[in-house]
């Protein structure tokens, strides 16, 4: 038989150890980002990945771990947008880490908070400085919150401001007809007409295709303007406008209502 001889079999021991070892550092290095050298782990960031994390003010290391842990579960249900604070913290191994990451979250949404209201507000003087007769918001194109309160009832009375000559005016007042028995009367008030010329008011309504009938039972009123429509909207509407009386109060009334 031959023999191994004592030093033989200790190298090969040594040896194998050594390779047990490594494959045991290489692995801790994987599971635990945090207890790697620094060096390693710049070593193995690009320089476009080493200048994101300090954008984010985070170590080599946090970024190493924030990485990893994007090839998990994380990565795959969460949007590619989150950022790596959310996903540190999300998984923080313990209290201390969660506050921390949590404060450092806080403080990065506060500033940036604050960067948008600084420009907003340097975005609506430049507005007003750029057109200072012009609205920034036309308001009566927003949509009502309360739209279904706009629908006429059986008990409205809707009242017309209109004026001879007017296109938009004839157009309101033709839809408005259209609903006359849906309501409970219509009050015209026209302008244009001098003081106490009922004749002409008359006629202007007989152009306009309003039955006498109507007005003879107060289902259609017939008025000179004469500055109702100011006193009622404090001087902030003009002709053609809507209005609608229900309950004994008076508010306006969109044309899509009719």
């Amino acid at each position: 038989m031959r023999l191994v001889s004592i030093p033989f079999i200790l190298a090969l021991a040594i040896l194998s150890s050594g390779w047990a070892l490594a494959v045991e550092l290489s692995e801790t290095q994987l599971q635990n980002t945090d207890t790697a050298d620094p060096m390693l782990a710049s070593n193995r960031l690009a320089p476009s990945e080493l200048a994101r994390s300090r954008a984010w003010g985070l170590s080599e290391t946090e970024w190493q771990r924030y990485k990893l842990l994007m090839q998990g579960i994380r990565g795959s249900i969460s949007p590619s947008t989150i950022s790596p604070i959310e996903v540190l913290g999300i998984h923080a191994r313990n209290d201390d880490e969660r506050r921390r990451y949590a404060e450092q979250w806080a403080r990065i949404m506060r500033e940036d908070v604050e960067r948008i209201l600084a420009f907003q507000r340097a975005y609506d003087a430049a507005g007003k400085r750029l057109y200072p007769n012009e609205l920034m918001i036309d308001v009566g194109l927003l949509p009502d919150p309360n739209e279904n309160d706009q629908k006429l009832k059986d008990g409205d009375r809707v009242l017309l401001f209109t004026r001879p000559d007017c296109a938009p005016c004839d157009a309101l007042l033709t839809q408005l007809l259209k609903q006359i028995d849906r309501v409970s009367g219509v009050d015209f008030y026209i302008a244009g007409f001098e003081p106490g010329d009922d004749q002409a008011i008359r006629r202007w309504a007989a152009e306009h295709g309003i039955k006498p009938d109507w007005v003879r039972t107060r289902r259609v009123t017939l008025n000179h303007e004469a500055g109702e429509l100011e006193r009622l909207t404090q001087g902030k509407a003009e002709i053609p406008y809507l209005m609608r009386r229900r309950d004994g109060e008076i508010s306006p009334l969109r044309a899509s209502a009719l």
